[in-house]
């Protein structure tokens, strides 16, 4: 709930995010369940109801058994963590505040 009503409230952080190319170059798009109309209480045609009908927030990337080998895995790994930190951080901004911004911990 708390993440739908801070996207409800503005998406463009998490857009932004989301839609770097450096980002979308290493984690591509979301995947995981999502809502096949709006989430109760929301608008359906909120203009960020693509977001808001998620159930899950997932990326994932796959490596190859060569990948893995490879003496370049480390470094490629490294980088995907530091692609997907903007997200991290976002996330665990948005899990740990109130609606205004408040520290819940």
């Amino acid at each position: 709930f708390r993440i739908r009503k801070e996207i409800e409230m503005d998406d463009s952080d998490l857009r932004k995010i989301i839609n770097n190319k450096k980002f979308k170059s290493v984690w591509g798009e979301f995947e995981g369940d999502e809502l096949k109309t709006a989430p109760k209480g929301f608008d359906k045609e909120h203009p960020a109801i693509d977001l808001l009908r998620k159930k899950q927030f997932i990326f994932t990337k796959k490596y190859t058994d060569k990948e893995i080998t490879s003496k370049d895995l480390l470094k490629d790994v490294d980088g995907s963590f530091k692609a997907i930190r903007p997200y991290f951080d976002y996330m665990s901004d948005v899990l740990t505040t109130d609606l205004n911004g408040v520290s819940l911990i």
